[in-house]
C-alpha cells in the first residue's frame, strides 16, 4: 500500500479552515483546477455513503464516495470510484489539525498500485491537486 501527503501549515484559526472546506459537495468553491460537483440522488453531502460526481461540460468526469465526516475531528475522507489511473483502493482523507499558531491542513491518501505508478499518483494527485488546493487555502487565508 503506497501513501500520498501533502500538508500546509496556517496562522488560522482550524474553525476558520474547515468551516471553508468541510462541505464535501465544495470542493470547487475552494480548489480552483476542481470542476463544480452535485451529489447523486440529493443525498445530504455530508453523510456518509453519499457519493459526489463532477461535471464538465455536462459528463461526469468523476465520482467519490464519501467515508466518513467528523466535524468536530473537522476531518473527512472518501473513496474516489472512478480511477483516472489504474490504482485500486483508493481512500483519500482531509483533515484540519490545530496547531500552536494556527493549524495544519493535511490531505493524504492511501492506495493500491504498481510501483511505477507511484510517480504518476504524486504528480497526478499529490502535486496537480493536492498541492494546488492547499496553495489556495494559503493564497485566502495567509495574511502574513
Amino acid at each position: 500500500m503506497a501513501t500520498l501527503l501533502r500538508t500546509i501549515t496556517l496562522p488560522t484559526d482550524p474553525d476558520q479552515i474547515w468551516s471553508a472546506i468541510k462541505g464535501f459537495d465544495k470542493l470547487a468553491s475552494w480548489h480552483p483546477r476542481i470542476p463544480p460537483s452535485e451529489m447523486e440522488g440529493n443525498t445530504d453531502p455530508n453523510t456518509p455513503g453519499s457519493v459526489r460526481r463532477f461535471i464538465v461540460d455536462g459528463n461526469v468526469v468523476a465520482r467519490e464516495k464519501l467515508i466518513e465526516h467528523d466535524d468536530q475531528g473537522r476531518t473527512y475522507s472518501y473513496e474516489v470510484l472512478d480511477k483516472p489511473i489504474p490504482v485500486d483502493n483508493y481512500i483519500a482523507r482531509i483533515e484540519v489539525v490545530p496547531t500552536p499558531d494556527g493549524c495544519e491542513v493535511r490531505w493524504t491518501a492511501t492506495y493500491d498500485g504498481a510501483d511505477e505508478i507511484i510517480p504518476v499518483v504524486e504528480n497526478a494527485f499529490g502535486d496537480g491537486v493536492y498541492s494546488v488546493g492547499l496553495d489556495a487555502l494559503r493564497d485566502r487565508f495567509d495574511r502574513r
